[in-house]
């Protein structure tokens, strides 16, 4: 049996998995369990204040799964800045996690700012921080910047408004949380922890070059969808499911410790759009 662990990005939460939630449950083999928790300023946890640094997330994380009585080793799934909490994770507490898998994360010092927030999105998170639109505005204006063809667009947008109200995320907390992210700095070298990096090739909130850079970097291997953005388990969920399970399995079979990736993982990163 083993414990998955999905953590989402900046003032996301756990509501934000959506349909790849109970896509990945069932297709997982009877007994493991899956947890979702809320990073603190996010989903049930929207009334704390956010931490300003990703090791502050990373502790409170931890605490979190303890006082449930929920133990480790964890096979995680995280996108974005839960992505990076992780990386600080499998650094300080390697036997904590069993494998883990990155999706559309960006790191200092292996990419430039604008390549980890792309300029083009910086005129609307500044009206989102400065002027906290209604529910529904700003499920349009995040589903815009993050999401390039799910499934069900008005049931998407039905349902991120709905979270958004539910569970409010301040702008205080919104800019702690950006705060963390921008000031993380992830080690040269590579945590021991076996490591997955997905992401996909249209994703206009992060450049794709951040993962193929960091793949490189690492040594880790690559998937990339051809069209996802950067709400990957939104755009391709059965996809995702269909690689975590395989790359699970391929982890079951192989010794402790880190692996050597297959160059054919690693495709070359896309010409910057912008």
């Amino acid at each position: 049996m083993s414990t998955w662990l999905l953590l989402r990005g900046l003032t996301r939460e756990q509501g934000h998995w959506g349909d790849f939630l109970p896509r990945l449950r069932e297709a997982l083999p009877a007994g493991d369990v899956v947890l979702t928790p809320d990073l603190p300023g996010n989903g049930t946890l929207c009334q704390m204040r956010s931490p300003a640094t990703v090791a502050g997330m990373l502790e409170a994380c931890r605490a979190q799964l303890a006082d449930a009585g929920h133990a480790p080793p964890y096979h995680v799934v995280a996108m974005s800045l839960g992505a990076m909490v992780t990386v600080h994770w499998a650094h300080t507490h390697p036997e904590e996690l069993a494998c883990a898998a990155l999706i559309n994360t960006s790191l200092r010092p292996f990419s430039p700012f604008w390549h980890r927030l792309r300029p083009a999105n910086y005129p609307r998170i500044l009206h989102l921080l400065l002027t906290q639109p209604p529910p529904h505005a700003m499920a349009a204006t995040i589903l815009a910047m993050t999401a390039n063809h799910p499934a069900d667009r008005a049931g998407t947008l039905a349902h991120w408004a709905h979270l958004s109200a539910r569970h409010p995320v301040s702008a205080a907390n919104a800019v702690r949380q950006l705060w963390a992210a921008a000031r993380y700095r992830a080690p040269r070298a590579r945590a021991s922890v076996p490591m997955l990096l997905i992401n996909g090739a249209g994703d206009r909130l992060v450049h794709p070059d951040c993962t193929a850079v960091l793949a490189r970097a690492w040594g880790l291997p690559m998937l990339r969808h051809p069209t996802a953005g950067h709400d990957l388990p939104l755009d391709a969920p059965d996809w995702l499911v269909t690689q975590l399970l395989l790359w699970a399995q391929t982890q079951a079979h192989q010794a402790p410790g880190p692996t050597a990736p297959s160059a054919a993982h690693h495709p070359r990163p896309p010409p910057d759009q912008e």
